[in-house]
């Protein structure tokens, strides 16, 4: 059976979020989910220096290199899988990312509205 084509937030086959580094919980690139990712992964921005100080405050340091996880640390410019929850934490703060509508996985509409991340879109 072939593997069903993943969608994006906009009801179109999902793009590369990013290969340098390469991002998405599956760490293929894209901004694919599964069972195991509970964070849902699934929204593709483009790192910000706001955000990523505001990820690193709320706990979650983006930006130290993690060489035994093969990890060497965002900076600004970025592209990344980031988790919904946070992303949507960011937008409420003033700190959201760009995002590239066609790399965040449909997914992510179960806690972020189509209407933010339009609002942020990449432009």
């Amino acid at each position: 059976m072939a593997k069903q084509q993943e969608k994006n937030v906009l009801g179109t086959a999902l793009l590369v979020c990013g290969l340098n580094p390469l991002t998405g919980f599956m760490r293929n690139g894209c901004c694919e989910t599964g069972p195991d990712d509970t964070g849902s992964h699934t929204v593709c921005a483009q790192m910000t220096d706001e955000f990523l100080a505001f990820s690193f405050a709320e706990g979650n340091d983006l930006t130290t290199p993690r060489p035994e996880y093969g990890f060497n640390g965002l900076k600004a410019g970025d592209r990344w899988c980031v988790c919904a929850a946070r992303w949507l934490e960011a937008s409420e703060a003033g700190f959201a990312p760009p995002v590239i509508l066609e790399a965040c996985h449909a997914r992510c509409l179960e806690i972020v509205s189509l209407a933010d991340l339009k609002y942020h879109e990449l432009r």
